[in-house]
């Protein structure tokens, strides 16, 4: 369990990085996402503090709330604005902080799975491809259905699915690289005096 540990912090501080490659300030998230100019970023911030009562996730219009609502919901256009009252700093220290310990028990989640299947998976890559497999698994269902369900524009959440898969998967195969080498288990059926 001391190999997942150490595994899980090398894990988050590679999962760290690329998420700031993707996310932080060197400008590569602007790649997957609109932008407005000040004048209108002023007029839609007003907007949603006269209309928003409070920090939260909204659909505008709502088509669950009411019937005139789910005409408008047809009619376009629509938002989901995920909503926050005060502000954070851009690059929010205590956000930076809790996003490393969240990535560590990521990390540690993927451990205590690999280290659920290592007699029957024992070896380095194939460890590194079930945890491959099932961190871009985990991604495309986190991220491609709002596109699909949602019918939001597609950009962003490939972009969102393509950031983690690849902090899920390096995350995988770095705790898959800490795990030793176990001997499977030989068959149930297996010759025992050869």
């Amino acid at each position: 369990m001391i190999r997942v540990i150490i595994g899980s912090v090398a894990a988050s501080v590679a999962m760290f990085v690329i998420g700031f490659i993707f996310f932080g300030p060197v400008g590569l998230s602007g790649l997957a996402s609109g932008s407005l100019d000040d004048s209108q970023a002023a007029a839609v911030q007003q907007t949603m503090a006269a209309n928003l009562p409070g920090t939260g996730t909204y659909f505008v219009p709502s088509p669950e709330r009411s019937a005139a609502q789910t005409v408008m919901y047809g009619q376009g256009p629509i938002a989901t604005i995920h909503y926050n009252t005060g502000g954070f700093a851009a690059t929010d220290p205590g956000a930076l902080l809790g996003g490393l310990v969240f990535n560590f028990l990521v990390a540690l989640m993927i451990g205590a799975a690999l280290i659920g299947i290592d007699r029957r998976v024992p070896d380095f890559g194939s460890r590194a491809r079930v945890a491959v497999i099932i961190a871009v698994a985990a991604a495309a269902f986190t991220h491609l259905g709002s596109p699909i369900y949602f019918h939001h524009g597609w950009g962003h959440f490939i972009y969102l699915f393509i950031a983690d898969s690849l902090a899920l998967a390096a995350a995988g195969i770095v705790v898959a690289w800490f795990l030793p080498v176990s001997r499977s288990a030989p068959p149930a059926d297996a010759p025992t005096d050869v």
